[in-house]
Order: C-alpha cells, then sequence, then structure tokens
C-alpha cells in the first residue's frame, strides 16, 4: 500500500468526520430549540430572568461611584438614578403605583438592552406562540395587559363585564346554591374569542410584570389589586395545610402534580366586585410559602409593628388608601389577607344612588337636606353595603366653613384627598393611644363637626354620644346595626357598659335626645346596593307623675293614691316606650317612596342651620313631595 493511498484514506476519513460535526452541532442546535421551556437553559426562564433582575439592581443600588472616574455630571445623573431606584423599590411594595411603574420601566430596559432577548427565544419564558402550553394564569395575564392598553385600571372591569363572568353559576356538584365563580374554562374560553396576538413588546411587558410580582410584588394579585375593583382576598377558602393529617399531605402533592381539583388555602383567591364576592378559581398561589410571603410584605406601609404569633393580625392602609387586614395561626386557621379598595372618585351621591330607580331625586335630595341641616344621622348595614362610601359623598354638603374633625380605627374616608380646600383633620386608634382619647383630644381642637368612619366599640359608641351632646355641631358615623331599635339599644348598652349610665330608661332616653335621623343600606344577594330606607327617631313625651298628698287629708284616700302612683311608677320604668320610629322614605319594588314627613322639631332645628337659599329649597321639596 503506497504513501498517497494511506494519505487519501485519511483526509478522505477526515473529511467525513467534519462534516459528522457539522451535522452534529447543526442537530444539536435544532433540538435546542425545539425544547420545552422547563428543559431549556436558566437564562430564558422566570427564575433566571429573576436572578439577573436581583443582581442587576443590587449592581445599580449599592455600586460605589466614587471609584469609578466619573465626570461631575455623569456622577450626579448615576447618584439620582441610584436614590430613585432604591425609593422606588421600597415604595413600589406599599401600593404606590408610580413606583411600581419605575421599576417595571428600569426592568424593561435591562431586558431589552441588555438580555439578548429576540423573537424566538422569548417564547421560552412563556410559550406565547403555543395556546396548549398557556397556563390559565399566563392567559389571564395576557388578557389583562390587552385591556390595560385601552382602559388601564379599568381592565378587569372591561373584561368580566365583556365576557358576563359576574353571573351565578352552579359549578360545584354537592353545592346547594348558586355563587359567584370564575373557572378555568371561563378563561379559556375568553382567551380563544379574545383573539389576542401580543407583539414583541408586549410579550416583554407581561414577562415583566409576572418577574416584578414574583421578585418585589404580591404574586398573582398584583395586577388585581391596581384594578378599580372593591378588594380583593387571598387565604379565605380551602384545606389550610396545618388541617392536613399526615396521609393527606401526600395525597394532596399527588394530586397537585395531576391538577386535580382538592382546593388549598393557597388555592384561595377572591375578588370584591361591584358588592360581589367573586372566587377566581383559576388562580393560586401554588404554594403555602407564595401566600404567607404576601400576607407578611402586604401591609408593612409606615411600619405598623410586626405579624407574629403572639400578635396575630394587623390593621393597616396602603399608600393608595386600600384598608388591609392581615391574620395569621394561631389567631386564624390559616394565613390569609384583606385588600378593601374606597373609590373616591365615585364619592357622590348621583354615581351612587342607581339611576334606574325611580324617584331617586327623592333621595339625593333628602340624604342632602339633613346634612345641610346639621342632623345627627347614622349610617347603618351589613359590610360591603356602601356605608364609607356614602359618608364620603355626604361630607360634600357639609357647609365648607364648618372644621371637619374624623376619627377611624384606620384610614378609609381620606376626605382629604377628595376636599382639599377644607379644614379636615382625621386621626386613629394606635396601639398606645385608645378611641376614647382620641375623642377627647378632638374637642381641643377647634372641630365643628365629627365623623366617626365607625362605631364599634362600647367605648368609642359611649364617647360618640358624648361629644355629639356637648363638642359638636352634629355628628355622623357608621354603625353595623340591622334595624333602627338595634342601633338605639346598641349605643344604649354601650352607656351601660361604660358605666356611665347605671339605669337602662335613662341611657335610652340621652341616646334617642342625641340620635335624629338613621340612613340604613342594603346589599342584595346580587349585588346591587340601595338605601333601603331614612328613618327619623321621633322622642316619646311622657306627662310627669305628680300627687299631691298634702291635699289628701284622709289617710286610706293618701294610702291608696300612694301605692297608685307607685304602680304607675313601675309600669312607667317598665313598659314606657322612649321612642318612636318614623320611615320618612323607603325603597320598595325599585322605587322610592315618600311616606311620613320630618317632623317639626327636627324641620325647625335644620332651616335654623340652612342658608336662605337651601331654607327656600328645603321648602319646596317638602311641599313637592308631602304636600
Amino acid at each position: 500500500m503506497s504513501l498517497g493511498y494511506i494519505i487519501n484514506i485519511a483526509f478522505i476519513l477526515l473529511i467525513l468526520f467534519l462534516v459528522g460535526v457539522v451535522i452534529f452541532f447543526k442537530l444539536t442546535d435544532k433540538r435546542k430549540q425545539q425544547r420545552d421551556p422547563h428543559e431549556l437553559d436558566k437564562k430564558y426562564t422566570i427564575g433566571g430572568m429573576i436572578e439577573y433582575i436581583r443582581f442587576a439592581f443590587d449592581d445599580m443600588t449599592k455600586t460605589n461611584l466614587e471609584h469609578l472616574g466619573l465626570s461631575e455630571e455623569e456622577y450626579i445623573r448615576r447618584t439620582n438614578q441610584m436614590l430613585q431606584l432604591k425609593q422606588s423599590l421600597k415604595g413600589s411594595t406599599y401600593g404606590d403605583l408610580q413606583d411600581k411603574r419605575y421599576v417595571q420601566e428600569t426592568m424593561f430596559d435591562l431586558f431589552l438592552n441588555n438580555y439578548s432577548l429576540n423573537e424566538e427565544n422569548i417564547n421560552w419564558v412563556i410559550p406565547f406562540n403555543n395556546k396548549k402550553d398557556l397556563t390559565h394564569q399566563d392567559k389571564f395575564e395576557i388578557i389583562i395587559h390587552h385591556y390595560k392598553k385601552k382602559h388601564r385600571f379599568d381592565a378587569l372591569t372591561e373584561f368580566i363585564e365583556s365576557h358576563n363572568l359576574a353571573n351565578l353559576k352552579n359549578v360545584h356538584e354537592d353545592a346547594n346554591s348558586e355563587s359567584y365563580i370564575i373557572t378555568p374554562e371561563e378563561i379559556d374560553d375568553a382567551y380563544r374569542k379574545e383573539g389576542i396576538v401580543p407583539s414583541f413588546e408586549d410579550k416583554l411587558y407581561i414577562i415583566v410584570q409576572r418577574i416584578y410580582q414574583q421578585f418585589k410584588g404580591f404574586s398573582v394579585i398584583d395586577e388585581i389589586r391596581d384594578m378599580r375593583i372593591d378588594g380583593v382576598s387571598g387565604g379565605v377558602s380551602g384545606t389550610p395545610i396545618s388541617q392536613l393529617a399526615p396521609d393527606d399531605g401526600m395525597i394532596h402533592l399527588a394530586e397537585q402534580m395531576n391538577r386535580n381539583t382538592r382546593m388549598m388555602a393557597h388555592d384561595s383567591i377572591w375578588i370584591f366586585y361591584k358588592g360581589k364576592s367573586i372566587h377566581l378559581s383559576f388562580l393560586t398561589f401554588g404554594s403555602e410559602s407564595e401566600l404567607i410571603r404576601v400576607c407578611q410584605n402586604i401591609y408593612k406601609y409606615k411600619n405598623p409593628g410586626q405579624l407574629s404569633e403572639h400578635n396575630g393580625y394587623k390593621v393597616n392602609e396602603m399608600k393608595d388608601g386600600s384598608r388591609i387586614v392581615v391574620v395569621r395561626p394561631p389567631f386564624s386557621e390559616s394565613w390569609a389577607f384583606f385588600v378593601r379598595k374606597f373609590d373616591t372618585q365615585s364619592a357622590t351621591l348621583e354615581q351612587l344612588i342607581n339611576p334606574n330607580i325611580v324617584n331617586r331625586e327623592l333621595s339625593i335630595k333628602l340624604l342632602s337636606f339633613l346634612i345641610k341641616g346639621g342632623r345627627v344621622t347614622a349610617i347603618t348595614g351589613s359590610q360591603g353595603s356602601g356605608k364609607t362610601t356614602l359618608l364620603m359623598a355626604l361630607v360634600n354638603y357639609i357647609n365648607a366653613s364648618y372644621t371637619l374633625r374624623v376619627q377611624e380605627m384606620s384610614f378609609e374616608l381620606h376626605l382629604r384627598k377628595i376636599y382639599k380646600w377644607r379644614n379636615i383633620l382625621t386621626i386613629r386608634e394606635t396601639d398606645t393611644i385608645s378611641g376614647q382619647e382620641g375623642l377627647d383630644l378632638q374637642k381641643k381642637t377647634d372641630g365643628t363637626v365629627n365623623i366617626l368612619g365607625e362605631v364599634a366599640t362600647d367605648p368609642v359608641a359611649a364617647w360618640m354620644i358624648q361629644i355629639t351632646q356637648v363638642a359638636s355641631l352634629f355628628t355622623i358615623f357608621t354603625h353595623h346595626a340591622k334595624t333602627f331599635p338595634n342601633l338605639i339599644y346598641s349605643l344604649r348598652n354601650s352607656l351601660l357598659k361604660t358605666n356611665i349610665f347605671n339605669d337602662e330608661k335613662i341611657a335610652e332616653e340621652e341616646v334617642v335626645r342625641v340620635i335624629n335621623f338613621n340612613i340604613h343600606l342594603t346589599k342584595d344577594p346580587d349585588g346591587t346596593r340601595t338605601i333601603s330606607r331614612v328613618t327619623e327617631c321621633i322622642p316619646m313625651k311622657h306627662e310627669s307623675l305628680k300627687i299631691d298628698f298634702e291635699s289628701i287629708n284622709n289617710p286610706e284616700e293618701r294610702t291608696q293614691a300612694f301605692f297608685q302612683a307607685t304602680t304607675e311608677y313601675y309600669n312607667r320604668s317598665m313598659d314606657r316606650k322612649v321612642f318612636d320610629e318614623s320611615n320618612i322614605i323607603v325603597y320598595q319594588n325599585g322605587e322610592y317612596i315618600a311616606v311620613n314627613p320630618i317632623s317639626e322639631r327636627n324641620t325647625i332645628e335644620m332651616l335654623e342651620l340652612m342658608s336662605p337659599s337651601d331654607q327656600e329649597e328645603f321648602h319646596e321639596f317638602i311641599k313637592e313631595f308631602w304636600g
């Protein structure tokens, strides 16, 4: 065998080897491109991108700029960027939407310019190009992003209304009645009907939101919390993990892997929407640890203290005014949170009172005149019936020259945000300052009108009666009483429990002297809120018991008169009616009906506090509806 022949064979083998190497790498690259997103390099997963952002933000906020040799202009610019990012990272967790937007824009720029994303590998992070691989959370977030581009914070409302999702359904086979729930099947159907084809920029914004909510936000409720709805809660249904038997834990793990229907506490997400509690059964926190993370972070605005086993609940607010309640074991059976939002933009009677109700002007005018006339008014109703929002609206009719002093358990009314030019000061209870001390302090702050966000405890109820008697022109407050007598009796009992009065009748008389009107709100099962009645409190007049014993000369007649007087005294003490209730208007069959006119006593007192123009309108109002 010649040398040339050997060289030719070697050359051919080398060529075949190189061809094989090229084919191998091409096939490998093709398989890499076709791999399932869960098998991709960590760089193109949510977890990998979170790690990148964490490192990038750490670098941006902790780098010592003095050693970089920057010009003065560049140094100042970089310093301002660093301070802004630090502030926004902190503020975004408190519900500040501007800070959240800044953090997300920074993340978007980092990924767009430094992360080598393109039209192909962006689908490895979330499979936008494969509907079958999208989770229900993916589809929901794509839909919300799509609606946000046009409707902003009304995106969730528009989505729900567009697809009629806020209707009663009988979903669970073992349920005895219908409930409000949005199911995974409805999300699938809505996504199919929408036919959304997100652009590259849309995809990146959706990914940024997903990363943000796991990195700094509030998990799957992060965008929901920002929407213009009544509230959102989590951890309030399903089985708490603490209640699982040891064997149940393994069963639960297997069922979660198979996407079975067993529901745990961390699978529980509800929204409060137009008076309806709607279960978002297609969303889950994924694990108890994620629910705990949200509970531990969502209440932290202004450092209200630590949520611990010893102190198992916290009531606070966020920067946007949302009320936050968080509970944890052992105080509650599971970790849970409640976000209650108050829409100050809807705080007018014209917006609050359903335009479809016949004679709605009757209720609007009556409520406005009660406030203009300085009546002590109790707003009652169940939770979620709209008491706080109505109270916001009624403040508009208080004389603008009056000074307002407000006391709440947590800051909810935010009257200074709505009525910026008025003299208003709001105080609240703290761990070291009681409601009694707060109300006592109000006497020394030149307040004309006192407003109590909620009379929920006996001491506050007792102090409310007292300040109404001596310390303010009039008072408006909310209460959870179901009927007008219940309101009177509840306030009376508070006076007795706090030892301000010892006699039941005398305490009741004091309450009746103070309370003028009761506006009662109701919420129907379908979430419709109405003013069911406006009731006037009518104190009963009784003739005094006077017997001139000295004028009775006959001893037997005197003894008989004494026993009659004693019997009458005890009868009056036991059976005497202290007050009567008079419904001024009631809601019946979709209409407000004028029933009884306002009493002469209240009419005269109301006119004394009204301006001449209001007096004229009030006379016309009474003549129009009561003749």
